[in-house]
């Protein structure tokens, strides 16, 4: 086991988000962790995640606030609040945004690719 306390987790450039700090919880180069990785985004007003798509699966919990999660052409709008949570498959591209006036926290976990 390897416990890690959030005061010792470093924060990273996610890319292609805006108004956010992420922080990496847990991982290969954090606590070895080979399957995927976990990491903490802070969403300041209006921050989000521009339209993305990657091969690897990916979940959003949220803790705190209000994200919304869109698909590419924004017709599917997906609003998680506290304790909710969304599973986004392979390939299945999506844009976040905090659409308040509050701060939001999510929890995502991502595999690595094979």
């Amino acid at each position: 086991m390897i416990k890690r306390e959030l005061k010792d987790c470093a924060p990273y450039k996610a890319p292609k988000h805006f108004d956010m700090t992420a922080i990496r919880l847990q991982g290969k180069d954090e606590s070895g962790a080979t399957k995927f990785w976990m990491g903490m985004s802070h969403f300041l007003p209006g921050g989000g995640a521009e339209y993305d798509e990657t091969p690897t699966e990916k979940v959003y919990f949220c803790v705190a606030g209000e994200v919304a999660v869109y698909d590419k052409d924004k017709k599917n709008k997906h609003v998680l609040r506290a304790n909710d949570s969304i599973f986004i498959g392979p390939n299945e591209g999506r844009s976040i945004v905090n659409e308040t006036n509050l701060p939001a926290t999510t929890i995502v976990v991502i595999n690595y690719p094979n």
